[in-house]
């Protein structure tokens, strides 16, 4: 019998809710857990979020959080960090930075025309192949066609709006009071740093579970 397929959406550092979470799945050897990203910062426990990802993922995703830590890691440029950026710096070993430095991009579930993402795609042009920069940050589909935040186009589409599929997709990075569920998407951060509640996803059948929030580690 073959196991299960689970995606859970931004942990941020919440480490506390991880772990409630993973004790609420009863992950058996035979299932594949898939972590959507931004695995880190924000929330106080980056380090233990990273060590228990190490312990249980499959595969863990890069979120735009990883990323700009990778980039500062690169350049030595600190324009690539946000002051939250800094409690996390202080907390990571070698063994941590290598697990974010092989962080893949998409992860696709085996039988199903499903593909787990960060941030998303932009609608349009195939799915494989687009950049760091637009599946690890799209919100939404400016009127350049160009993906952006949804604060630099309050009124613009997200771009699930108008992904039509296939593949189905599985995404965070948007954070929302409840899951964001599409014909052709579902979007499972529902913003456990700042209160909400932490998501996981079981495939087949795309069933949800989550914990919620032990308190609000950040305002965004």
């Amino acid at each position: 019998m073959s196991g299960r397929t689970i995606a859970i959406g931004d942990i941020h550092g919440c480490a506390r809710e991880f772990e409630a979470l993973l004790e609420k799945l009863a992950l058996t050897s035979r299932d594949r857990l898939i972590l959507l990203g931004d695995l880190v910062n924000r929330g106080p426990d980056s380090a233990r979020v990273i060590a228990l990802a190490r312990a249980h993922a499959h595969c863990a995703l890069l979120g735009n959080h990883e990323l700009r830590l990778l980039n500062y890691r690169k350049t030595g440029d600190p324009t690539h960090l946000k002051k939250s950026d800094y409690d996390t710096l202080k907390q990571l070993d070698a063994k941590a930075w290598a697990y974010l430095a092989a962080m893949p991009l998409t992860y696709r579930v085996r039988g199903q025309e499903t593909v787990c993402v960060h941030g998303g795609f932009l609608p349009g042009t195939p799915w494989q192949g687009q950049p760091a920069r637009v599946v690890t940050r799209i919100q939404v589909v400016g009127p350049d066609g160009e993906p952006h935040k949804r604060s630099e186009f309050p009124g613009a589409p997200h771009w699930s709006e108008i992904w039509h599929g296939p593949p189905f997709v599985i995404y965070g990075h948007t954070p929302r009071e409840q899951p964001s569920r599409r014909k052709w998407s579902l979007g499972l951060d529902t913003a456990c740093v700042m209160g909400g509640a932490l998501t996981a996803c079981i495939l087949p059948g795309r069933h949800l579970v989550s914990v919620p929030a032990r308190e609000r580690y950040w305002e965004s």
